[in-house]
């Protein structure tokens, strides 16, 4: 049996096992839509498994898609999109993009192993407060483990465990408007013999074993437990150090919402100064409802904010005639997600109360 063969029949059997542990787990969902989500959700870091660790080639790397509005895990949004792209840290690139309509996009460094577990650190990141924007959009930067010989080059240093460069660009209204577009390249020689145009065995194996093991990480997150009922946690800061692919620039909250029929659950809230700011609602798995047919997410841009600038958000099984409902979308129960990009400050506490649907015109009466 060749090295990629046995590796082949370990990868079969762990999707196998992934639908058992995710139907059978005490975090999940007894309901047929949380069944059918758990099936695509298999579906999807497989893709992106593969995507990454068994096609990505760091000396002629290229960005793929890993979250967008077919690909829902780790904690997706409907405004955003997230590319990855393989790197040698001893190696030389030139990122080069154009910024679109995107009102925030970053690119960052994670350092950690090089077998398919997740990262452990953020090596380096820019964001777009931080690069030069040409008047067209475009704009460039490098990353490496020596600066450009041009000393005003957006540049991010790469050290012995750098390991991927990650994308983000968000869109206030990303049915209509335009990504951020990324290319990247190796400056340097490929070197001798070319890396992947000739397969071999035991290279196919090791690579396929790293998406495995990248699969297995992200099955031992999920699902996880709903916490309080119809509640959001206090947001915490910008976190100093983050784990796995995580932002380095938001703060972050967390909630959850657990609905009988007939009752909505109204946050009242207000956002800080920030690039950008949203709110999704999420399965135990970490992905959000289908954002094709309803409002499942809503950001800053879309919200009607109230006079003083707060806002209130009412997440309801069906529309309550809110200008800021989101939906949930036939799930009785979620987690309720919040970011902020780059805030100016911690943001303050999200109040939640449940709310009759029939009572919700005059519980909206500004207080």
């Amino acid at each position: 049996m060749t090295e990629t063969s046995a590796v082949f029949g370990e990868l079969l059997d762990e999707l196998r096992g992934l639908e058992r542990h995710l139907l059978d787990h005490p975090a999940a969902l007894d309901d047929e839509q949380y069944r059918c989500e758990a099936t695509k959700w298999i579906f999807s870091i497989t893709q992106v498994a593969f995507d990454c660790f068994v096609w990505g080639d760091p000396v002629r790397p290229r960005f793929v898609d890993i979250v967008g509005p077919s690909k829902k895990w780790g904690g997706d949004n409907a405004d955003a999109f997230y590319q990855h792209a393989p790197i040698d840290p001893s190696r030389t690139y030139r990122v080069r993009g154009r910024a679109g309509d995107a009102v925030y996009f970053s690119l960052t460094v994670y350092g950690g192993p090089d077998d398919g577990r997740y990262s452990e650190r953020i090596v380096g990141s820019l964001n777009d407060r931080q690069v030069v924007v040409d008047r067209d959009g475009s704009f460039e930067l490098w990353i490496g483990p020596l600066a450009p010989a041009d000393p005003q080059a957006a540049w991010i240093r790469t050290e012995p465990d750098a390991v991927v460069a990650i994308t983000r660009d968000y869109l206030a209204d990303p049915d209509s408007q335009q990504r951020t577009s990324w290319s990247i390249e190796s400056v340097d020689d490929p070197g001798a013999p070319a890396p992947k145009w000739r397969e071999t065995d035991a290279g196919l194996a090791r690579r396929m074993r790293a998406a495995l093991r990248w699969i297995r990480d992200q099955a031992a997150i999920v699902p996880i437990a709903a916490g309080q009922a119809n509640h959001v946690d206090d947001p915490y800061p910008v976190p100093a150090t983050t784990f796995g692919w995580a932002a380095g620039d938001a703060a972050y909250a967390m909630g959850s919402f657990d609905l009988a029929d007939g009752q909505a659950l109204v946050l009242r809230g207000r956002s800080p100064d920030c690039a950008f700011w949203n709110m999704c609602l999420w399965n135990p798995l970490l992905h959000t409802y289908n954002s094709t047919y309803d409002r499942v997410t809503i950001n800053g841009m879309q919200a009607v904010h109230e006079p003083d600038g707060s806002w209130v958000i009412v997440i309801a099984p069906t529309d309550p005639g809110h200008r800021n409902w989101v939906s949930t979308q036939g799930h009785p129960a979620g987690r309720i997600w919040f970011r902020w990009f780059m805030p100016a400050e911690t943001p303050a506490p999200i109040t939640a109360e449940i709310v009759e649907l029939g009572d919700l015109g005059t519980t909206l009466v500004a207080p």
